[in-house]
């Protein structure tokens, strides 16, 4: 005889859980739980790593995106604000910025600001090898924040810029005083999720050399894994970024959810 359609789900989803149960049993029973604590959280290579990777390799990171993120949105609101002009070759410009940058891994930006940059046109980035890794990480926040800035003008009612023209604002002060702030409003979770990317691109820095106090978390780590031989660093590092990002993504869902019941 048939099972019924509810007993049929019954069975299905308790195979599950079983199976699930059984892997979960398998995973702790295989494991070597002593040597993952010797080669991944040993306690003691863990405390040889304070304070320098919360005062030097922590802030250095949140340092790092704090100005790739100033300068990607400053770069951004110019570009967005070009791609909608009516003039055809700031639209194409800004186009080909955006498709560049959005195009090119993050990594060979930053090699080439970095190294092709200096020998091809003479020109030394301010700040060294780790002002020429910002810049490249700037270019690449800035082609994507165009696009999500771009989003959010457009997501602005016309009525807006219509109600502001009236009144006798010129264009420029309508997109700076009354459009941008708008949009700016709407595209806040995205622009957050960009924090949260450039944050771990920022781990992409290492390949233009630092020094002892301009290593970010990722370099540190690394380097202090080679030294101790042991991964527990770079497990110390992993927490240290989910300790910012976690939190971030939180904000973001909240701020997701509010803006959906202001609908």
């Amino acid at each position: 005889m048939a099972l019924k359609r509810t007993t049929r789900s019954k069975l299905y989803r308790g195979t599950m859980y079983v199976l699930f149960l059984a892997i979960v049993v398998w995973v702790i029973l295989s494991t070597n739980w002593p040597r993952l604590a010797q080669q991944f959280f040993n306690l003691e290579v863990a405390a040889g790593l304070f304070p320098q990777i919360i005062t030097i390799a922590l802030v250095n990171t949140i340092l790092f995106t704090l100005i790739a993120f100033a300068g990607g949105a400053l770069l951004g609101v110019l570009f967005a604000i070009m791609k909608l002009s009516s003039i055809g070759p700031y639209r194409w410009f800004a186009t080909a910025w955006i498709e560049l940058f959005r195009g090119l891994p993050a990594l060979l930006t930053i090699f080439a600001v970095a190294f092709m940059l200096p020998i091809a046109l003479n020109v030394r980035v301010p700040g060294g090898p780790v002002g020429a890794g910002l810049l490249g990480l700037i270019l690449v926040a800035s082609a994507y924040m165009a696009e999500v800035i771009r989003a959010g003008i457009q997501a602005v009612p016309k009525g807006q810029s219509e109600a502001s023209r009236s009144l006798g604002m010129s264009p420029m002060k309508t997109m700076f005083w009354i459009i941008l702030p708008q949009g700016f409003r709407i595209i806040i979770p995205p622009l957050t999720n960009e924090f949260v990317l450039l944050l771990k691109d920022t781990s992409l820095l290492f390949i233009v050399g630092m020094t002892v106090f301009q290593k970010e978390l990722t370099s540190f780590a690394r380097d202090a894994s080679t030294t101790s031989a042991n991964a527990t660093p770079l497990v110390m590092a992993a927490m240290l970024y989910l300790l910012v990002t976690i939190p971030l993504t939180r904000v973001v869902a909240w701020m997701e959810r509010k803006l959906e019941r202001q609908r």
